[in-house]
């Protein structure tokens, strides 16, 4: 959205505060041995505690509060009883909600306990990526700059990126204009940032995959050729220097 009165930056403000705030305390309360649904409604409580709403579930009535990914799930992915969390898991929760007309978008993806599995460089990678291409947005900055940065990164550690899933406008509804920041240059793509915007930037690095592939549930996405994936986003308000990190609050950096 563009941010065009005070009020506007408030509200946007305080739901990206919701939204950060309950995917760091998520993040904090998942144990091993607890399973995906029990950290869900966790996260559900909290956004209930602030008045905001599950921003998936309004929207496309998602089978939870929020998405939570698990090793092989790319994104997606459904809270479920039997999915039960353990040492060394690849984790990704993705949070978004809306409060008083305005909707917030964040997530990131951890090792829970041990990193038996050797996933934190992916981690690191993913979190590193978004933290450049963040930094290197404003306005009148070409979308497909950004997304070519992305690329490139990934590639300099060893990864590569997911093509079809992608950072988007945010603000008065979950999904606005622009509606694809992709994680790969599109050379006829000319559109630039536009300063006093609202938008949430995602990376999503792949150790094999370039797509992911949605399951029989009509929810869960896999890599198409396998492997695992990380995603790391913020909601920004892009301006003539350095954009503002509405979703600070998540402290996916620290």
């Amino acid at each position: 959205m563009s941010i065009t009165k005070e009020s506007e930056l408030i509200g946007m403000k305080r739901i990206s505060e919701v939204v950060g705030t309950t995917l760091k305390l998520m993040r904090e309360y998942a144990k091993i041995g607890m399973s995906t649904k029990e950290l869900d409604e966790y996260g559900g409580g909290i956004l209930k505690s602030y008045g905001a709403k599950s921003a998936p579930y309004e929207t496309y009535k998602f089978p939870g509060y929020s998405c939570i990914s698990v090793n092989e799930v790319a994104a997606h992915g459904i809270p479920s009883k039997k999915k039960i969390l353990k040492e060394g898991d690849l984790i990704n929760i993705d949070v978004s909600a809306e409060l008083n007309g305005f909707w917030s978008d964040n997530g990131g993806s951890f090792v829970l306990g041990k990193d038996i599995h050797n996933h934190q460089p992916l981690v690191d990678a993913s979190k590193n990526i978004l933290h450049k291409a963040i930094s290197a947005i404003k306005g009148g900055v070409k979308i497909a700059d950004i997304g070519f940065l992305i690329e490139t990164e990934a590639r300099k550690s060893g990864f590569k990126v997911i093509k079809n899933l992608a950072g988007h406008g945010v603000g008065r509804s979950l999904h606005e204009k622009p509606e694809d920041i992709l994680n790969y240059r599109v050379k006829s793509n000319r559109e630039r940032f536009q300063k006093n915007t609202t938008v949430a930037v995602e990376t999503f690095i792949s150790t094999n995959s370039t797509i992911a592939v949605e399951q029989n549930d009509g929810w869960t996405l896999v890599g198409n050729n396998g492997g695992f994936v990380t995603q790391h986003e913020h909601t920004i308000l892009i301006t003539d220097s350095a954009p503002v990190i509405l979703t600070e609050a998540n402290g996916i950096w620290n």
